[in-house]
């Protein structure tokens, strides 16, 4: 909810009432401090907007101080409207943060402007305010349990105690805290242990055991104890968590104390040194107990923190297995906890490699495909060409009309319907210059310039432009790899299957974004770019580089010149649909989620059409409709689409799978070369090109990757000859490894 406080309605305050409609929003306005107050003591809003433009109106500070003394106030973001002044120097925002604002909004009256302020907060403060508020519940449980806490620092000072653990230990309320643990009275039993207690905990282990403990009082207490080191950030240990058990005479456990995570609620490190514990006492878990507190019920701290934010599907999930847990017994409860361990990890859809008989090969594809590289080691840095002058529409030649093809060319594109299709006969007839002609041929085919309202000559223009800011000195990811995803994805986009799921506009996205996925790659993975330092690295922070740039390069080239501008002619609404389906399917191609897609589109389109099928609704046309057409699953069906034409390479007829395993292979020991050459770490270390097995890296890239993804493709849109590809290219490269060849075909 946001509450507006404007003394007068003008352009500053409608622009802000438009962004809160459009980003869905309630929205209250108030013209008077009295009228404000009154209205956030009723609605408790979590954005207030206060103008500080004209103080003739109303002190704007003294009104964010009033709003501040309210208990309400404690979670809210209020934002201070500020005058522009650009003939004066800039003031300090300290008063303002001083009278409680959070932050100040310098005035503006774009509407797209107060639309993003808004957005932002949502997803900045807001959202932190949500957790905060959510941390605030779980302390008030805390200090309501009956079980005993104590959570210290890295130094070993206490931070928390509930009143439950000052009650067993005979203190006083807040005695304990920020008091260093020698200041604590303990039994020289304890102290004989501290040496191996330390030397466990500091390399971030638990430790568990049985000491004496002393009150304040000087008697003697005995405990079973668990001390868990928490990583926080930079990796170090910031916190330490004790959970005692009080024994009787017969060591039993009278009661347990449980703890929460501090600083770091994902930290998988302090549960991978597991015991066998007796009563299942987990750090991840606390305990239900029933009216007389003899049930042993455990819970998940972490996922009632989860139900108290917002409720996304997973945390429906996790609130059906939490409810499950209530009347299940011990073994069922445990395994459910267990299972909520893993729904919290933030990799959900990526498998987990081995770590004893882990294939290097495997190992090396996963590091440099699916992860953002390490921090670089050195001061070098791979300047990737940001600065570099683009090719533009104007500084080319002008292409050929279709009707104009050479013989030769046309001879080679004759067959391009057909999956056999061979990209590279085409490469040599275009002397490397394959996508223009392609384009052309397709785009045609698929009536694109009908549908853009686009003449054939900016489309010429647009494919030349596209096809010289890809690199034809990379070995792989050149203007010919791009024609043979385009050739793919509009293979894919003739089976029945999918044009029964697509509408004009995705076939029209798909084919684009197929043309344009790769442009101005620099033959070199997205790690490499990380660890260089590179200039893109930087500009889109680690994340998806390069798919990043291929696509927000491909709109700049694409609308810069009105000679190339195949967009200039739609109507706008119609071009932004477009727009934001063409980066949908140029980021789906980057490989970090990869299990993601593939998973998704297995759980929500292979699966209830297998279950269609074996309920007898075959011909069930609105059942398999409602599968095929959601918007969601649309979405699904492009990014498959779009990856599996990305990867097809081992899917190809042997020749060509064979040509671009040996392009692919290039490209890499290339990268592990210059790596070496400045210094980098070596994401691929098996790409060196003395030592590679080329057949063993195609074989791990195939089955890590490519059967699964294909099979499930297979089973959706019917591509059988592919499939024969696939199972013979995996024979050829076993064959190759069996006979402990490295290279790419048998010597004669």
């Amino acid at each position: 909810q946001v509450l507006l406080v404007f003394a007068e309605e003008d352009e500053q305050s409608n622009a802000f009432r438009w962004a809160c409609d459009k980003a869905g929003f309630r929205c209250n306005i108030a013209r008077t401090p009295q009228s404000a107050l009154e209205c956030f003591l009723d609605k408790h809003h979590d954005i207030i907007i206060i103008d500080h433009r004209h103080s003739r109106h109303f002190d704007a500070e003294a009104l964010c101080r009033s709003i501040r003394t309210t208990k309400a106030s404690e979670n809210t973001v209020i934002i201070c409207v500020v005058q522009r002044h650009t003939d004066r120097e800039e003031s300090s925002i300290l008063p303002l943060i001083s009278a409680g604002f959070t932050r100040r909004y310098v005035e503006n009256s774009s509407r797209m402007a107060c639309y993003n302020e808004l957005i932002q907060l949502e997803f900045g403060q807001v959202q932190a305010q949500f957790k905060l508020r959510a941390c605030n519940s779980l302390f008030t449980a805390l200090e309501k349990s009956q079980e005993a806490i104590e959570i210290t620092s890295e130094d070993h000072v206490i931070q928390y105690v509930n009143p439950a653990f000052e009650t067993m230990m005979g203190y006083q309320i807040g005695e304990l805290i920020e008091k260093e643990l020698t200041e604590v009275p303990i039994n020289e039993k304890k102290a004989d242990f501290l040496d191996t207690i330390n030397s466990c905990i500091k390399i971030g282990k638990e430790w568990q055991g049985m000491y004496y403990a002393k009150k304040k009082n000087g008697d003697s207490i005995q405990q079973n104890v668990k001390i868990l080191p928490v990583i926080g950030q930079g990796g170090k240990i910031r916190h330490y968590v004790s959970i005692s058990r009080l024994c009787n005479d017969n060591n039993k456990v009278e009661k347990t104390c449980e703890c929460i995570q501090a600083e770091s609620q994902t930290d998988t490190q302090t549960c991978r040194h597991k015991d066998m514990r007796k009563g299942s006492l987990d750090v991840r878990s606390t305990t239900s107990r029933g009216s007389d507190g003899s049930s042993q019920r455990r819970r998940s701290s972490m996922a009632r923190v989860h139900s108290m934010t917002i409720e996304a599907p997973i945390t429906k999930v996790i609130n059906i297995i939490n409810a499950a847990q209530e009347s299940s017994p011990m073994p069922v409860a445990e395994a459910l906890d267990r299972a909520l361990e893993i729904l919290r990890t933030t990799e959900l859809y990526s498998p987990q490699l081995g770590t004893k008989d882990e294939d290097p090969h495997t190992s090396d594809l996963v590091g440099g495909l699916m992860t953002d590289g390490l921090r670089r080691l050195s001061g070098n840095e791979y300047i990737l060409s940001a600065k570099q002058t683009h090719q533009v529409a104007g500084s080319l030649s002008s292409p050929i009309s279709l009707n104009d093809i050479p013989p030769r060319i046309t001879q080679a594109m004759e067959n391009e319907e057909q999956w056999d299709f061979d990209i590279f006969e085409l490469e040599a007839a275009t002397h490397k210059r394959p996508l223009v002609y392609l384009g052309l041929k397709i785009f045609a085919r698929f009536g694109i310039c009908e549908f853009l309202n686009c003449s054939e000559s900016t489309l010429r223009s647009w494919l030349q432009v596209i096809e010289a800011n890809y690199h034809s000195s990379n070995s792989y990811h050149n203007s010919t790899h791009s024609a043979d995803v385009l050739h793919a994805t509009a293979y894919f986009l003739s089976k029945e299957r999918v044009k029964q799921t697509l509408d004009p506009i995705d076939e029209v996205a798909a084919l684009i974004a197929a043309t344009v996925h790769d442009v101005d790659h620099p033959g070199r993975t997205n790690s490499f770019l990380c660890n260089a330092g590179s200039e893109l690295a930087i500009l889109y922070n680690d994340t998806a580089v390069l798919e990043s740039h291929h696509a927000a390069l491909a709109f700049q080239l694409t609308t810069r010149d009105g000679k190339c501008n195949i967009f200039k002619n739609m109507e706008r609404n119609e071009y932004r649909t477009l727009r934001q389906v063409i980066i949908d399917m140029v980021l789906a191609t980057e490989m970090t989620k990869h299990f993601e897609h593939v998973n998704k589109f297995v759980n929500s389109i292979n699966k209830p059409l297998a279950a269609l099928e074996e309920n007898g609704n075959n011909g069930d046309g609105e059942s398999i409709k409602t599968v095929l057409r959601s918007p969601e699953n649309r979405i699904l069906i492009k990014r498959m689409l779009i990856k599996c034409a990305d990867i097809s390479n081992p899917c190809r007829p042997r020749e060509q799978c064979i040509e671009w395993a040996g392009r692919i292979s290039e490209e890499y020991f290339a990268q592990t070369d210059e790596e070496r050459r400045q210094g980098l770490p070596v994401v691929m270390p098996v790409f060196d090109r003395n030592t590679c097995s080329i057949p063993k890296s195609q074989l791990s890239f195939i089955d890590y990757f490519i059967i699964d993804m294909f099979d499930a493709w297979d089973a959706f849109a019917d591509l059988p000859n592919l499939m024969e590809h696939l199972n013979n290219n995996i024979k050829y490269w076993k064959g190759l490894d069996g006979r402990n060849l490295r290279v790419l075909r048998p010597p004669p």
